[in-house]
């Protein structure tokens, strides 16, 4: 059973009864999973495979995404560009990997790089009734599972193209029914973010809050920052903080760690130090994990992860630290949380530890053993943590012992990005060229 208090208040706080949550555990609704941690409750994951054992079936991608796969049932969806540089959502039987429907959503597909992100780099997410897909052209549509458009609506149109170097990438966020998304950008727009002009240089960072059954919005509320230059840009996603009966939604970005309120997006407190060499190109991309009325957050290219205390008022970089890891830091991904341990993944170094999220102290530490970078977040269930690289190599790790357990390429080549989905069962992986569904 899981000593995290968050996970019982988290469960109550999404409406679905601890009964209904564990029948519901095998779903994979959002880009970081059931428990909005990384990790799963699922058991009896395949322990080995290959490319050509323990696979049930592969299903070609219209193109590559860092997007992240959302599990509901017997359904898969998947965003996707396609060779005409339109952007789509696609839905798949879990049972046989085939396509049930396909729509396009967007165009206007862009890379920066051969193999850059792209404008379908945000995860789509469902709560069993509806599925959101959003895309860096600022369309954000749902649908319903048989592929009904529900609403849609233009964010770009509304606010002005998305201003972030490495084109947008902020997943959103369900939460109590209402879906909430993190625009942090640099302003004015360069001249060089072509996919960003629209004639008005001037951008406002924001938070949007939107009902998830009319896409109307809630409320939005600015995110101010004296970060300079490509250090305003995040490609986070939001996390809800439920603790000491008190909800906050944390965000990261801008060189700040900041809690806001769920009724009105105001600010509730703020925490620095995520960019002590105050450098103008420190993007962050990592996004926060909670543990109890603890936020941790990566700050960019490697520069320290930090734990914070909530519940404070204004700034509390002074008072609200709790611990701070700098040996091997992550720059892209999401650290996991698992079995009362975060664990964090320095994609670049190729190491995985495992800490105590209350301290920063180090349970164990172990190299993966390959010479790939790492991109897409870890993920973890089964006493496990699994790993790809961006050429699909995916490696598993004993959560316990903090040894490697497996070690399989998968094939695909880059850019892999997405994270493994462990639902089910089966164990879902997005290569750059196709779905894989690894199951008994």
């Amino acid at each position: 059973m899981r000593s995290n208090i968050f996970h019982f208040e988290l469960c109550c706080a999404l409406g679905l009864g601890l009964l209904t949550f564990s029948a519901e555990a095998s779903n994979w609704p959002q880009w970081r999973g059931p428990l909005l941690d990384g990790s799963s409750d699922e058991t009896g994951l395949p322990k080995q495979w290959s490319t050509t054992e323990g696979v049930r079936w592969r299903t070609p991608l219209p193109g590559f995404s860092g997007a992240t796969p959302a599990v509901w049932g017997d359904r898969i969806f998947v965003s996707s560009p396609n060779a005409d540089k339109e952007l789509m959502l696609l839905c798949l039987d879990k049972r046989e990997g085939k396509v049930l429907w396909q729509k396009v959503l967007s165009t206007g597909d862009t890379t920066k790089g051969k193999t850059s992100p792209n404008m379908a780099s945000p995860s789509p997410i469902t709560d069993g009734k509806a599925v959101y897909a959003l895309y860096g052209t600022g369309d954000f549509t749902a649908l319903d599972f048989a592929g009904n458009q529900l609403w849609t609506r233009n964010l770009a149109e509304e606010f002005g193209r998305f201003s972030n170097m490495w084109l947008y990438g902020s997943s959103p966020l369900l939460f109590e029914g209402r879906v909430y998304l993190q625009v942090l950008q640099r302003s004015p727009v360069p001249q060089d973010y072509t996919h960003a002009l629209d004639g008005k240089p001037e951008r406002e960072s924001f938070l949007l809050c939107v009902d998830a059954k009319t896409g109307k919005t809630i409320w939005r509320a600015l995110r101010p920052t004296d970060a300079g230059m490509e250090s305003k840009e995040s490609y986070a996603t939001p996390m809800p903080l439920v603790a000491n009966g008190r909800k906050e939604l944390i965000i990261i970005g801008g060189d700040y760690l900041t809690a806001h309120s769920l009724e009105d997006g105001s600010e509730l407190w703020r925490s620095g130090g995520f960019n002590p060499k105050k450098g103008e190109w420190m993007r962050i991309v990592a996004s926060p994990v909670i543990f109890k009325d603890i936020a941790i957050a990566a700050g960019p290219k490697r520069v320290p992860v930090i734990g914070v205390r909530s519940g404070g008022k204004g700034d509390v970089t002074e008072t609200h630290t709790a611990w701070k890891f700098e040996e091997f830091p992550p720059d892209v991904c999401t650290p996991v949380l698992y079995n009362g341990f975060l664990h964090v993944l320095d994609g670049d170094k190729q190491m995985l530890t495992a800490l105590n999220p209350e301290t920063g102290e180090k349970k164990w530490q172990v190299s993966l053993g390959l010479r790939e970078n790492f991109k897409a977040s870890p993920t973890a269930a089964d006493g496990r943590i699994f790993c790809i690289s961006e050429r699909g190599t995916v490696v598993v790790v004993d959560a316990s012992a903090g040894e490697v357990l497996l070690t399989a390429p998968m094939g695909g080549g880059a850019p892999t990005r997405s994270s493994v989905v462990l639902s089910g069962g089966d164990i879902l992986l997005r290569t750059a060229e196709e779905l894989i569904c690894v199951g008994k």
